[in-house]
């Protein structure tokens, strides 16, 4: 039975994480948003393709979907088998949720690459942890102006900080080092760009991320 609950918990949540909304806003004004600017479904490409009104739902549409599977997950812990790990429920929900925004079963398993939703989740599990995060991808977003230097800046901020502030779970620790990672991952393109000196600044509406 606790092993049927952690199956349906993580399916559940990676069904709620796959939900693409800057794909489904975006056709929803004619428009296929994996053929216009970097060709991503995520929040930035949206801000950019879209206007700052659709890009801000989106951000945060994908933001609440993540939050919400833990969010989800914690309620179920609390109406099943005492032998249900609370903090494991929600951190594998947490995992599927990141996953099914990156790579979402409607969209032939492409996808974004996590921040929003990642953000969403960590606001459930570590709240102070993402704090410091948006404090460091904010101050890098001021000083370069560049998106995905700020945002692959907040994915090693958020692991390194879950690590040093107590209390220390080793789960959580090696789960979100493991989430940074894929973010960085994620952004390989941008990083090219970075290395080409071609990417964008925030304000300029050449490609986007």
């Amino acid at each position: 039975m606790p092993v049927l609950i952690y199956i349906l918990t993580v399916c559940a949540a990676y069904l709620l994480g796959s939900v693409p909304f800057g794909y489904l806003v975006a056709r929803a004004k004619g428009i296929d948003i994996r053929n216009v600017g970097s060709g991503n479904i995520g929040a930035t490409n949206a801000l950019r393709v879209l206007g700052k009104p659709a890009g801000i739902f989106v951000l945060v549409m994908d933001a609440l979907k993540g939050f919400a599977a833990v969010w989800l997950a914690t309620l179920l812990a609390k109406h099943v088998s005492a032998d249900i790990s609370t903090e494991t429920l929600r951190i594998l929900a947490g995992i599927a949720a990141v996953l099914g925004h990156n790579y979402t079963c409607w969209l032939k398993f492409k996808g974004g690459k996590g921040i929003a939703t990642t953000a969403g989740v960590y606001l459930a599990l570590a709240p102070w942890a993402l704090l410091v995060a948006l404090i460091v991808f904010v101050g890098v977003l001021l000083v370069g102006r560049i998106v995905s230097v700020a945002s692959m800046s907040a994915a090693v901020a958020l692991p390194v900080t879950v690590w040093v502030m107590s209390p220390h779970d080793l789960f959580l620790g090696i789960v979100t080092s493991a989430l940074g990672a894929l973010a960085i991952y994620k952004h390989k393109s941008n990083i090219q760009r970075l290395m080409a000196g071609t990417e964008n600044r925030l304000g300029k509406k050449k490609d986007a991320k």
